[in-house]
């Protein structure tokens, strides 16, 4: 059970089926009708979960529920008993994920009588082990929460700015002075920062308890004082390149302060600050080590943003030759010469990372005009998609270039499933629907808009919040595979910029990244269907079975809409 990545439920006596998708620290349940339809009394999903060893199961709870008698909404948050679910999937974050053992779900069937009665059909069970690594020894993907506009950071840590400013410097270059003021500011840091701020720093401490080890880092941002603060507690044992592009290397910026700490503890010649022709965009940690031989990287900046308000990922490889290929990228970019690294091996070719299970490589830019990659990467995705595709990219429509265009295209294929999300400079997000869709949301719908029974939400103040940088290609199939890295498939991320690109080829990191898109791509298309719902004077409930001529069941649209259709289909 511990290297599986999905599992189904087996209860031949249940009217639908259930397959569970293993994400990071979280889980996608997707439910699927035996026969043709359900019936109309069908008025959602229950879902209950066992922890490991555990004795009981508890049930996950719905924010929606029925209207009252009369006609109000009911604003309490209600087991999923009482308030099923109205939808065929749902993401899940159990609590104490990382426990070691088995997760037991059993989802049931809900249905509603004329009388407002709830009953419950036989139920579908299945289990499966999450943990906090995603290939043990080889591999972990771990991603940030990225859910400052959100419910349940609301109902935990902070309802206001006001109490935002107790938890997050008000500008990045403060972030190495800023003291939490939040009576709750380390559990709130834990919770926002995910997996991604754990994987980082316990990297990091790895290598401070390895006396023998070296470490080597890129860094873009550079303002998150866990990080920083362990760096300098290397001493010499480090050598760090920062970024001193236009942003990062103005008098008070906290990257320059960053620069004289670090030469204070690493010394001079450890310090390097450099852009290349535009940035030094990568964000790696190399420890070469007697006991750690691993590399950090991915889109996630080690700075306040990047850990506690965007979405964001990072990959921690395990094993010599991760650390020797980027690696020999440090030693490159230390040279510092942007046309000799656009020469260099580094640059000119993929690089097997040597894991013995996953199928992994990575390059690295710039590229010279003549060997770039992000022509091939269009062209994979717009000649070699065959059902589907899954992304979530900062500033995709707004970067003119092959990528965007291959999207595009895609997107005009009826044949082709697609979910995206890209992030907008004016702090909204484009959402690319099923339909080909693509929905401009403006920053105002994204926590203040929603209607009742939900609260208002912190908007973690300006700037990009959807940080990611992945694709994910033919999930399901035996082709599938991931693009990823601090590459934003733009012309100057292969040309310009210091970056990493990756591509990964296994169904449990495919899956992660899936996961991953879908649970995002949820959680904002409800922000904007609510802010919208608001916005036309109306709030939210749910449905209860047709009861007058003409009135259609909830799940109609997933039974007639074809792109519905395919997405209950292709997870189910």
């Amino acid at each position: 059970m511990a290297n599986e990545w999905h599992v189904e439920g087996n209860n031949p006596r249940a009217k639908f089926t259930l397959r569970i998708h293993r994400g990071e620290s979280m889980v996608l349940l997707a439910m699927d009708w035996k026969e043709p339809q359900p019936p109309n009394d069908f008025v959602g999903f229950a879902i209950e979960y066992k922890e490991p060893q555990g004795d009981r199961y508890f049930a996950l709870n719905n924010r929606l529920g029925f209207r009252t008698a009369q006609g109000a909404v009911d604003g309490r948050t209600l087991s999923t008993k009482e308030s099923p679910l109205q939808k065929f999937r749902w993401v899940h974050f159990p609590r104490n994920a990382e426990l070691g053992g088995a997760f037991t779900y059993r989802v049931s069937p809900v249905f509603m009588a004329d009388d407002d009665r709830l009953s419950y059909g036989d139920y579908q069970e299945a289990s499966l082990e999450l943990g906090r690594v995603t290939i043990e020894g080889e591999l972990n993907v771990a991603f940030t929460r990225g859910f400052v506009s959100s419910q349940a950071f609301v109902e935990r840590y902070a309802k206001t700015a006001a109490e935002m400013a107790t938890l997050l410097p008000r500008k990045a270059d403060e972030g190495l002075h800023f003291q939490p003021q939040h009576a709750n500011a380390q559990k709130a840091l834990e919770w926002m920062g995910f997996e991604a701020r754990e994987a980082l720093l316990s990297l990091l401490d790895e290598a401070l308890h390895d006396a023998s080890a070296t470490v080597r880092v890129v860094a873009y941002d550079l303002n998150e004082p866990e990080v920083v603060n362990r760096l300098v507690a290397l001493g010499p044992r480090l050598r760090i390149i920062i970024d001193n592009s236009p942003d990062h290397s103005k008098a008070g910026s906290a990257e320059n302060e960053s620069e004289l700490r670090l030469v204070a503890s690493a010394g001079r010649d450890q310090v390097q600050r450099q852009h290349m022709q535009g940035l030094q965009h990568n964000k790696t940690i190399v420890v070469d080590g007697s006991k750690s031989q691993s590399v950090a990287c991915g889109s996630t900046n080690f700075s306040w943003r990047a850990f506690y308000v965007q979405a964001n990922n990072a990959v921690v490889l395990r094993g010599k030759k991760a650390v020797a290929v980027f690696g020999a990228a440090f030693e490159e970019y230390w040279k510092n010469s942007v046309s000799g690294f656009e020469q260099s091996v580094s640059a000119s070719q993929w690089h097997d990372l040597g894991l013995p299970s996953v199928d992994a490589q990575v390059t690295f830019s710039p590229h010279n005009s003549g060997h770039g990659f992000l022509n091939e990467i269009a062209n994979d995705i717009r000649d070699h998609t065959t059902s589907n595709l899954f992304f979530s990219l900062a500033f995709l429509y707004q970067t003119k270039g092959a990528m965007k265009n291959a999207i595009l295209k895609l997107t005009a294929d009826n044949d082709i499933f697609m979910y995206g999300m890209s992030d907008q400079e004016v702090g909204g997000l484009d959402v690319l629907e099923p339909s080909g869709n693509v929905i401009v949301v403006r920053p105002e719908e994204l926590g203040k808009g929603v209607p009742e029974p939900f609260k208002s939400e912190p908007t973690g103040g300006k700037g990009i919040r959807m940080h990611h940088k992945f694709i994910v290609m033919d999930f399901g199939t035996p082709n599938a595979r991931v693009y990823t890295g601090s590459y934003n498939f733009s012309i100057p991320a292969d040309g310009a910029n210091g970056e990493n690109l990756l591509v990964f080829r296994h169904p449990r990191v495919v899956t992660a990244y899936v996961v991953e898109a879908l649970r995002l791509f949820d959680h904002y298309q409800f922000r904007i269907s609510s802010a919208r719902a608001k916005g036309a004077g109306k709030d939210l409930a749910l449905r209860r079975p047709p009861r007058k001529e003409g009135e259609e069941p909830w799940w109609a649209d997933y039974y007639n809409d074809p792109r519905k259709i395919k997405d209950r289909k292709l997870f189910a």
